[in-house]
């Protein structure tokens, strides 16, 4: 059983405004997010708020997702990471974790993961786009103890460069894997390359 964990609890601060209830793709952004998500094979999606979180809980009602509250968000993502491991049930053996703000995010990538995952006996997946490691990371739950006490400094990256010939690089043909949005300008980029995948020929 694979859970996402999507970590929207972030202050947005480099954007100035919440980032994830921007207009994006006829809803926001992380909305867009969620509705990729549950258009994959996941078996749970499980989404992490605390900065406005009755703003982003409003947003997703209605939808097929659980909504965890992070008290401590203020400490960072890892706390979120955790907070999303702590809700997770007993039979999920294996975590998503899904930034809120990576609407280029599409279900044929994360669909990606899930089955490249029951191809490899590594306990840690990374995208690869041209050289580089992005976003999700898709990890074994038996790494779930070690985040818990570890990592305070280094987030998930702690985890990668603990467990260095436990990680599969699945390389992966779109830069979305590297997309996230911090700022106005990153924000623009998302709309605009968003915009031209919708309108290329062939699609719609």
């Amino acid at each position: 059983m694979i859970c996402a964990i999507v970590l929207a609890a972030g202050e947005s601060r480099r954007m100035g405004s919440q980032k994830l209830l921007l207009p994006f793709a006829k809803t926001t952004v992380i909305g867009h997010v969620v509705g990729e998500l549950l258009r994959s094979e996941l078996d749970g999606i499980y989404v992490v708020v605390g900065h406005e979180a009755n703003r982003i809980s409003e947003e997703l009602s209605g939808r097929c997702v659980t909504i965890v509250a992070n008290p401590d968000y203020k400490l960072g993502m890892l706390s979120s990471v955790r907070c999303g491991l702590q809700a997770l049930p007993e039979p999920c053996d294996k975590v998503l974790a899904v930034l809120g703000d990576q609407p280029a995010v599409t279900s044929e990538l994360v669909n990606q993961l899930v089955r490249s995952s029951s191809t490899t006996d590594k306990g840690i997946l990374v995208p690869v786009y041209r050289g580089k490691r992005g976003h999700p990371i898709l990890f074994s739950t038996r790494y779930r103890d070690e985040i818990m006490t570890s990592f305070d400094d280094s987030g998930l990256r702690g985890l990668l460069q603990s467990h260095p010939d436990d990680i599969f690089e699945l390389t992966v043909s779109t830069p979305a894997a590297l997309s996230d949005i911090d700022s106005p300008d990153d924000y623009r980029r998302a709309l605009a390359s968003f915009d031209g995948i919708d309108q290329a020929p062939g699609t719609g």
